[in-house]
């Protein structure tokens, strides 16, 4: 079925640096920290669900699938569509399509429900995060039209990672101190997820879209962008893990219940990941993919080690290791596309890198949640590890090659 659409966007020609688009800078970089940071939510709320309301780890993992399901769905369809309509037009009902996640989440613990709400959190996000990116380096650009791209590329990635790091943070605060713990996180959440919308509609757009019309198509996937591709698919596997199953490991396996500790362990992970990309942000691109494979590999290796010792201390460390490793991969596979992809299709190629990416969201974790249902958990958790290290290492050696 094919509907009329304007041709691809051209970019907006450069305007003279301005405080309108530098605040517009900051103003979609935290949007897009807040809306990342809600998909994590329900991260430490996990065992209170399983607790509560029955879920078993299949129904978790169906749950985790689902938002992964949205964000899949909709980068194929509409990740692109920003470069067509402008990078404001898709922001926005971005933005609301999680707040409308949030006001779902609001209504009931049901699972069925609770699947609807990450379907919705999932398609926002699809929309989102390569529009996101491209409007940080268009509106970084236009801000500063002297400067290079390092800036609006370690904020991009600093916002991605840092809004999933404080996700599960303040929610396992609010649910370990707060009253309602299955409701006050997204009661938070959706005012400012709406306040994000509300300075998001004010920001300057930085694509000028032709009047000529054309049919619609969905997301070309380019051999050009396969290998960062397969390097996002590796970086989000690990981050999928510490957002799913990570909690249900760290109070089962390892006997700690805390919600706040839940959130705090995912956290880590998302933080180490923003800090290492801080810490690399002036080494050349294949410096952070070499980094990255080497850390994510390390990490892992920890990790599993924690698990079969019962040892917290091991397992947060390998945690920390394998999220920066995430990091630093995830960062140069983004930036490797943004070197490739001329201005009036980098939505599109960025869409593509992330589609891989949030494919390794959903089908290790997914396969791992099965594997749980047959095997040990440390059984399963040393499979993971062991085929996450061989893609990781394929992935980097191709992106490496370039």
């Amino acid at each position: 079925m094919t509907s009329v659409l304007t041709r691809p966007a051209r970019p907006a020609p450069a305007a003279p640096s301005t405080s309108r688009h530098e605040r517009g800078f900051w103003t979609v970089a935290a949007a897009f920290a807040v809306s990342l940071a809600f998909t994590v939510v329900p991260t430490p709320l996990w065992a209170i669900y399983q607790r509560h309301d029955g879920y078993s780890t299949i129904d978790v993992t169906v749950a985790f699938a689902a938002y992964a399901f949205g964000v899949i769905v909709s980068l194929f369809l509409a990740g692109h569509l920003s470069d067509l309509w402008g990078r404001r037009r898709i922001l926005l009902p971005a933005i609301l399509l999680e707040a409308a996640a949030a006001a779902l989440f609001l209504t009931s613990t049901s699972l069925g429900v609770v699947v609807a709400a990450r379907v919705l959190s999932g398609l926002g996000v699809g929309m989102l995060t390569a529009t996101a990116t491209a409007h940080l380096s268009e509106l970084h650009a236009a801000a500063r039209p002297s400067a290079g791209r390092a800036r609006a590329d370690l904020v991009a990635t600093v916002a991605n990672l840092g809004g999933f790091a404080a996700g599960p943070l303040l929610a396992g605060l609010l649910a370990q101190f707060g009253p309602a713990p299955l409701r006050t996180s997204y009661a938070v959440f959706l005012v400012l997820l709406l306040a994000a919308a509300a300075v998001v509609a004010r920001v300057p757009e930085t694509v000028s879209v032709a009047p000529r019309p054309r049919r619609y198509r969905p997301q070309r996937i380019s051999p050009r962008y396969l290998a960062a591709g397969g390097g996002a698919f590796a970086a989000l596997s690990v981050l999928g893990l510490f957002t799913s199953l990570a909690p249900a490991f760290v109070a089962g396996t390892l006997h700690h219940p805390s919600r706040a500790l839940a959130g705090l362990v995912a956290a880590m992970v998302f933080a180490s990941g923003a800090a290492t990309q801080i810490l690399l942000r002036r080494e050349p691109v294949r410096r952070q993919v070499a980094g990255g494979v080497a850390l994510m590999a390390a990490g892992l290796l920890t990790l599993t080690t924690g698990v079969w010792a019962a040892s917290l201390p091991v397992f947060l460390l390998g945690g920390a290791v394998a999220g920066g490793g995430a990091g630093a991969l995830l960062k140069g596979a983004v930036s490797t596309v943004v070197d490739l992809a001329s201005a009036a299709t980098r939505g599109e190629a960025l869409a593509a890198v992330f589609l891989g990416g949030y494919l390794g969201l959903a089908v290790p974790v997914l396969g791992l949640g099965v594997a749980t249902q047959f095997l040990p958990a440390r059984v399963a958790l040393l499979g993971f590890a062991a085929v996450t290290v061989l893609v990781t290492a394929l992935a980097g050696h191709r992106l490496l090659r370039r």
